[in-house]
């Protein structure tokens, strides 16, 4: 399984051979300090960090992979894993193998990806919900696109938000194997994580401001004042400037792959979200401002309207990460990768089409 290290990377044990040292040895070509390849360099852009191997003291013969725990930033993080092109086997696979791989999902070389498995936060529950492989294998042509929309919804609406800088993410990646002709990768994964809480990013909305404030003392503002319960939401009226304050507690829950077995470990902050000056812009004199008498009452709801009614030229900037993990099949090319781009595409196709309906 995947495994965390105290200084914040993750550690994935390295598989029995041949596919553990493959996966070694395409971390150490990618991420080699010596390297001036254009095109290794840039796909590092497209994965976790990769930070040399790991052993326990206590178990010196186990070898770890230390990587960025892509996660780490986020406080309520919502984790999709999907694997990525027409094969799940690779070129060197026996028949008995190929027939295993291709038995498990059918459906592979025509759809060309796979959900492997998601947790997507629910705001109005403060909960998780999780589906495995088990789900993914049951998506046909005519339900992969509303079993890939449940990723993206929290209970409240559609993260249209997160949905549009997924798709920028993965053109990224597109963009790169349409140009490179070294590289063929084999049942290799794209991991998707979103902000899943409404008040964890700041975002810039016309002359609505949500910022995170760190360290304030439970309870409390920075002036001092005492903070007002309601709804498990602390809230405090400032009359100054007409501000109006709200701090949510915050947990950061850190998972990587859902497939694996993962250990987490929870730190708790304070965060405050400011929404300034509301009255200011009349585009936002509607349902989607927070006045101060919505506020007396419950706030979720108010800041979901505003999280998901977002204009579209500032949707792109959700806080979204896409990066390829699982590489114990990776092999050198001379050609395209095509069965990864097919993939790719039909992954953009599904989730512009969510987008648009």
């Amino acid at each position: 399984g995947i495994l965390q290290h105290p200084d914040g990377t993750v550690l994935k044990q390295l598989q029995p051979p041949p596919r553990g040292p493959r996966e070694l040895e395409f971390y150490n070509k990618v991420y080699d300090s010596n390297c001036c390849d254009s095109v290794l360099l840039e796909l590092r852009e497209y994965l976790p960090k990769y930070f040399g191997v790991w052993s326990p003291p206590t178990a010196p013969n186990d070898t770890y992979l230390k990587l960025e725990d892509v996660t780490r930033k986020f406080n309520k993080p919502c984790i999709m894993d999907v694997k990525i092109g027409q094969k799940s086997y690779d070129p060197y696979a026996s028949a008995e193998k190929i027939q295993q791989q291709v038995s498990k999902y059918p459906l592979m070389e025509e759809i060309g990806f796979l959900v492997l498995g998601m947790r997507v936060y629910h705001i109005s529950s403060d909960s998780y919900e999780t589906q495995n492989q088990h789900y993914g294998r049951s998506l046909t042509k005519e339900t992969v696109k509303d079993g890939i929309s449940k990723f993206f919804h929290n209970g409240y609406c559609l993260r249209k938000d997160a949905i549009a800088a997924s798709i920028q993410k993965i053109e990224k990646i597109l963009e790169w194997f349409e140009g490179q002709k070294q590289l063929n990768f084999y049942a290799s994964s794209l991991l998707f994580v979103y902000e899943g809480s409404c008040q964890a990013t700041t975002v810039q909305l016309s002359d609505i401001t949500l910022a995170e404030k760190r360290g304030v003392p439970k309870g409390l503002l920075s002036g001092g004042d005492i903070l007002e319960y309601n709804n498990n939401i602390h809230l405090i009226n400032s009359t100054e400037n007409g501000k109006i304050e709200a701090s949510v507690g915050k947990g950061l829950s850190k998972f990587y792959a859902l497939h694996k077995k993962a250990y987490s470990k929870r730190h708790h902050s304070q965060l405050s979200l400011k929404v300034e000056n509301l009255e200011q812009d009349n585009a936002w004199k509607s349902s989607t401002c927070i006045t101060q008498e919505h506020l007396n009452g419950n706030i979720i709801p108010q800041l979901e309207k505003v999280f998901c009614h977002m204009p579209a030229e500032i949707k792109e900037s959700a806080n979204v990460e896409v990066r390829m993990i699982d590489f114990a099949h990776v092999f050198p090319s001379n050609t395209k990768d095509e069965g990864y781009i097919y993939g790719l595409k039909n992954l953009i196709t599904v989730l512009q089409n969510i987008l648009d309906n």
